[in-house]
This record gives C-alpha cells, structure tokens and sequence, in this order.
C-alpha cells in the first residue's frame, strides 16, 4: 500500500493530577459526551473484571490511607491543647504549672506513625493500581492493534489516518490515564469528603452549619465562571487544531510553497491563526483563572466565620483551642474533595467518551472469515480467471459487471483505460483486499476464496505507482522483499532493477538511512527501491500499477529491459497510462466504466479501431512519438 499522508492526531496526550482536559481543576473545558454512558462503562468495567480482587485491595488501602490521615488533624488538635493549657496555667500563675512536653512528644510521635502508615497504605495502592491499569490498556491495545489487522482495506478508505491514530492512541492513553489517577483520586475524595463532615460534626455541628452554609456561594461562582470560560476553551482546541494543521502542510509542503512563492501568505495564515488562539487562550485562562481567588475569598469568610463562632464557644468553654485548630483543617479537606469530585467526574465522562469510540472501532465489522480448512498452493502456476465478477464500492453503486478474464500462466497482461475505469479496483479484487459481490475469481482453478489471505498475497508481488519505503536504511528496504535474504540476494536484485550504481554513489551506500517520507532520494530513485524489492520476493505473479512512472525515458527503458527478464515465466499485471510500456504484452485488456470493453494484443486492437486505438492516438499522434513507440 502506498504511504499516507499524516496528519496531527488531535490535541490531547498525559494530564497530571487535578487536570482537566481543558485547564486547572474542574473549569477546563468539558470533554466530548458519550453517546451511552451506561452501555460503554459497564464494557469498560467487564475488562476490569479479571482484577476484581486487585481492585479491592485498591479499594481498601486507598481507605485505609485516607482514614490514617483524616485522623491527624483531630490528634494535632490535642496537642495543642496540652500547649494552650500549659501556656494558660503558667500565665494564670498556677503553682507547679507547666507544659508538658512529654505528652507532646507522644502525640507527634503517634502522628508520625500515622503519617507513615498512610503513605505506607497509600504507595500500596498505587503500586497496586498502576499494574491494574496497565495491564488493563495493554490487554485493550492488542485487542485493537488485533482488530485492525482485521479490518477491510474500505476501513482505511473512508478514514483518515488522524482519526483512525486518535483512537488507537489518544483514546486509549486518555483510557489509561484516568483509571491510573481518577479513579483512585474519586475513591480517595469521596472518603475523605465523609470522613470529614463526620469528624467536624463530631468538633461542632453547629461549626459544620457554618461551612455548609458557604457551599452554595461556591456553587454558584463556579457555575458563573465554568460557563464563560468553556466557550473560550473550546475555541483554544479548535484553534489549536487549526494550527497543528497548518504548521504540518507548510512543513510537509514547503518545496511547494517556496516554489510558488507563498511564503508571505503561509506566515500571514499562520500570525492570523495564531493570534486566534493567543486570544482564546488568554481569555480561557484568565477568566478561569478568576475561580481560585474567588474561591480563597470565599473560603477565607467561611475560616473568619468559624474563627469568631469558635471564639466565642472556646470563651464558653464548650469548646477547645485544638478542636477549632483540628476544624480548620477539617474544612480544607472538606472543600478540597468537592472540586477534585466534580473535575473526575468531568474527566471520568470525557474517558467513556474515548473508551465509547475505541469500542466503535472494535465494532467495525471485519473482513470475511477465511475458509475452515483453507487450501495451499504447493506448486503455484499463475492462472488466474476471473468468472462473472460484480463488484460496486457500494451496494446500489455498481463499478464492475459480469466481468470474465481468463489469464495463463507466464502470459503478461496490460490493463488499460481512463481514469476511473476500474483498473486499479481489478488489482484490488485479485488480491482479495475488497470481497466480490457476484462470481469468482481462480488461482491455478482455486477459488481464491478458498485460500487464506496470508497465503493468496504471497503468491503476489507488487511495484505500486504511490512508492512506499520506510525509515530504515537502503538494504533494509530492499530487503523487505523476502524474509531472510541474505545481503548478496539484496545486491543482485539492485542491480537488476538498476539500482546498484546509484545506490553506491550514496555517501553510505545500501546501509544509507532513508528518513520517514524518504525524501533523501528522488522519486525515481524510490521507485527502484520498490521493483528491486519485487524482484527479490521472486514472486509467480507480478502487479506493476504505473511502476515506471516516476523515471527518465533512459531509465525507464533499462526498468523494461529488467522487467521483461522478471517477468519472463511469470504471469503479469501491468497498469499503466503509458501505452509504450505494454506494447509487447501477450494480452492487453482495455477498461472503461468497470468494464472490459476490448481485449486482444496490441496490434489486434490497432486494427480494430476501436478505443484502444482512440487512446492510442490521442497519446501519440505525432510522427516521432509513433516512431518511438
């Protein structure tokens, strides 16, 4: 297949705790909601389930922790009671009064231990949690990675790559993440929420009215803020897309921008965009940059209403100095869970999200199962037939009609026809990448349905029009060919494809790195590589779709000679424009509309006059391309 252009996946990748997937705590912007939230959780838990056990230790510890440092406030509480009381009686003038500094150490001794043990318990969890979640990933990666091994070639068609990368590894990473950190931190905020109202009710209730009282302020600033800035938000992401996108075509395309000399226009596309998201971006994190002070203020009154309230009831003695510490503290942990709750469950909907449209692609109805007991070609020949073939991208869009081929073994057939004729769709349908809609088509009188795909594609070996080369170097490229080939077998068919000599003139010869779009050598160059790669494979069937497309006249004239010596003994599929390059084949076949409308030799059809010869005219109706010819 030939290499696809690649596109910026969307933005998106590892967030740290408390991060939405818009900005700081729970005001960035609100991810994309699933269509069936119930539906795709409890898929998504089922693939949880074989560490339920696990999960319950999670569970567990991470309450266990909490627990340990909910209590800590209320025993710091008492030591700061023992100071006060020490302090007072030395200050009232009691005689004997001190402050007893040994009871102190016992508390901060005992504190410390139960430090130690949540972080012990906490670290447990974790550790416990990591292993879960990626386990959990990497059985749902191969699953997809198995799925899209699966998937029919129309899957990739009607795709583009950055969609189809988005899923595999936006979605899953997206996946990954929250059951590594949310789902804990959810666990760890609700347990700490309760803990903490119990707790303060068992200081004060009438403390604990106070605190609640302010919530509702909260609410409703946040409420305020969150619906202004998302609408900034959203315009940063899509700005932000916009630009990627850019930035990838002028790289990508930058031979071309400068060779039409759009490169102040590329740099004014580029400010313009820019400034868009410079200014939805400032506007989202400012306004929700508001949320944190307003919120400090308002925690702030709540702190001065209980220091007064508390005050007063430590004056009345219904009360201790360390209890209004211990309540203080009680109310940070109380407010804090709130915000962390409310920002996971936006990102825990964001992530069903992802998880809702990687189960989409695992829904993807697959390629034909192959046969139950699939046949081998021991010996293959290189017969092909096609019987009665229908065949439309579409149901009620046919593209082929009762087509019937009948090719022998050795014989080299020339498929020609417009643009849109169907030429590179009968390539498709011999190597069984899309599935007929009537009839059949026979290797050596197998039904190719018969035959696993593993096996019916080994019979072939192909030299597209699109090249495509990985990054890696030369030899290895070469070398792709056929598994196992020794580096003389590399070098042999180089030189038979002609591209030995420039392969040497390379600074470091076969072992030179080809980069990711292999743009280091020129087209021709590429298209070498690939008909070496073929020649090494030494397959029973050839397809050459426009394999001389990319070379020089001289070139070309040297890949032919190559060519009709590989060919030789083999049968052959040659698509191509250029009706110089199938002059000799045995049987040419001539498409229009999905159809065969004439087939015969080069010389029959001339004769024939018919669209053959139109197309043959039309390329070389003067005297000196005839004569080339």
């Amino acid at each position: 297949m030939s290499r696809e252009t690649r596109r910026p996946a969307p933005a998106g990748g590892q967030r740290p705790p408390g991060f939405g997937p818009g900005g700081p705590g729970m005001f960035g912007m609100p991810g994309q909601k699933p269509k069936n939230f119930k539906g795709t959780f409890r898929r998504l838990v089922g693939y949880l389930r074989p560490f339920r056990f696990k999960l319950l230790a999670v569970f567990a510890t991470a309450i266990i922790s909490t627990v340990f440092s909910i209590l800590s406030p209320k025993i710091m509480g008492k030591a700061t009671d023992k100071l006060f009381e020490g302090m007072m009686q030395k200050i009232q003038g009691v005689p004997g009064a001190s402050i007893d500094f040994q009871g102190i150490w016992v508390i901060i001794l005992y504190l410390a231990g139960l430090y130690v043990i949540s972080s012990l318990f906490s670290y447990i969890q974790q550790y416990l949690m990591a292993g879960v979640a990626q386990k959990t990933v990497y059985n749902l990666r191969n699953e997809v990675n198995e799925k899209l091994a699966k998937l029919p070639l129309k899957f990739y068609d009607s795709r583009t790559n950055g969609e189809i990368l988005s899923r595999v590894v936006n979605d899953v990473d997206n996946i990954s993440n929250t059951l590594q950190q949310s789902l804990t931190q959810l666990i760890t905020s609700i347990v700490t929420l309760v803990g903490a109202i119990v707790m303060m009710l068992s200081i004060s209730p009438l403390l604990t009215l106070i605190l609640v009282l302010t919530l509702p302020l909260s609410f409703v600033v946040i409420r305020m803020i969150a619906s202004r800035s998302q609408k900034h938000f959203k315009a940063q992401q899509t700005h932000l897309g916009e630009l990627n996108g850019h930035v990838e075509e002028m790289y990508t395309g930058h031979a071309i921008v400068k060779a039409f000399g759009r490169e102040r226009h590329s740099i004014e596309r580029f400010d313009d965009v820019n400034d868009k998201l410079y200014e939805a971006s400032w506007r989202a994190q400012f306004v929700s940059g508001i949320i944190m002070p307003l919120m400090n203020l308002i925690g702030n009154i709540g702190y001065v209403l209980i220091c007064v309230v508390g005050g007063v009831l430590v004056v009345r003695r219904s009360i201790s100095v360390g209890d209004i510490q211990a309540f203080i503290q009680y109310s940070k942990q109380f407010t804090m869970p709130i915000a962390q709750t409310a920002n996971i469950a936006n990102i825990i909907q964001s992530t069903i999200a992802s998880a809702e449209r990687v189960f989409e692609l695992l829904d993807e109805p697959e390629e034909t199962p192959e046969a139950a007991s699939p046949v081998k070609l021991e010996t293959p020949k290189g017969d092909v037939e096609f019987r009665g073939v229908r065949f439309g991208y579409k149901e009620d869009a046919p593209l082929i009609e009762d087509m019937n081929i009948r090719v022998k073994s050795g014989q080299t057939v020339a498929i020609v026809g417009p643009t849109g004729a169907g030429k590179t769709t009968l390539i498709n349908l011999l190597m069984r990448f899309y599935e007929l809609n009537g009839g059949s088509i026979t290797v050596d009188g197998v039904d190719i349905t018969r035959l696993s795909r593993g096996h019916l594609r080994s019979l072939f070996g192909m030299v597209l029009q699109d090249t495509w080369l990985f990054n890696g170097t030369i030899r290895d490229n070469i070398a792709y060919g056929r598994a196992g080939a020794t580096d003389a077998e590399v070098v042999e068919a180089a030189v038979a494809a002609h591209a030995d000599h420039f392969i040497r003139t390379l600074p470091d010869g076969y072992d030179t790195v080809l980069n990711e779009e292999a743009s280091n050598i020129s087209q021709g160059q590429k298209q070498l590589l690939t008909i070496a790669r073929a020649i090494l494979a030494d397959p029973p069937i050839l397809i050459l779709d426009e394999a001389t497309s990319s070379v020089d006249t001289r070139t070309e004239i040297l890949i032919q000679q190559a060519m009709n010596r590989l060919m030789k003994g083999r049968t052959s599929f040659v698509i191509a424009h250029r009706l110089s390059t199938i002059r000799d084949a045995d049987l040419i076949l001539v498409m229009n509309k999905g159809t065969v409308i004439e087939q015969g030799t080069h010389a029959e059809l001339l004769a024939r006059g018919g669209f053959y010869a139109e197309l043959y005219h039309s390329q070389f109706s003067g005297g000196a391309q005839v004569s080339a010819v």
